[in-house]
């Protein structure tokens, strides 16, 4: 795991759904995640059939977007990065162990505090989901 990935985002194993930055500027990130058999969902999701719940997928592409609201908006570490939107959800293709995602995460527009994106992840160059959203950095209460 890129140590890169933690200094943006307090995810944290179970729940860190990227394995590492491949490139990261003004309007875009791309990220890659691992799709491993010993992933803890696939015990239940399903057990003789594993597929990715498309909840997780999402969350790739989420956490993608913190990375970047975080690295572009300076408060790297300082803030907790929440999603506030999710649009147009569409799912292409089953994602499965062994897989590799390549999530790529864009910026349409932003709005004071609020960032507006899209996302699509493949996998072997074939779009497996797209989806449109927004997220924002707020303070973390204790």
């Amino acid at each position: 795991m890129n140590d890169e990935v933690r200094q943006y985002i307090p995810h944290r194993p179970p729940f860190l759904f990227v394995d590492r930055i491949l490139h990261m500027d003004d309007v875009s990130i791309e990220t890659q995640k691992d799709v491993k058999a010993d992933e803890p969902y696939f015990a239940g999701h399903y057990p003789d059939r594993p597929i990715m719940p498309g909840v997780l997928i999402c969350e790739c592409v989420l956490q993608s977007g913190a990375i970047f609201i975080a690295k572009q908006s300076g408060d790297v570490g300082n803030k907790i990065p929440v999603v506030t939107r999710i649009n147009n959800v569409k799912i292409r293709t089953a994602v499965y162990p062994g897989d590799v995602l390549d999530i790529s995460v864009k910026i349409r527009e932003k709005v004071s505090n609020a960032w507006y994106m899209e996302g699509n992840v493949k996998v072997g160059g074939k779009t497996a989901l797209s989806l449109d959203f927004a997220g924002m950095l707020v303070e973390e209460t204790a």
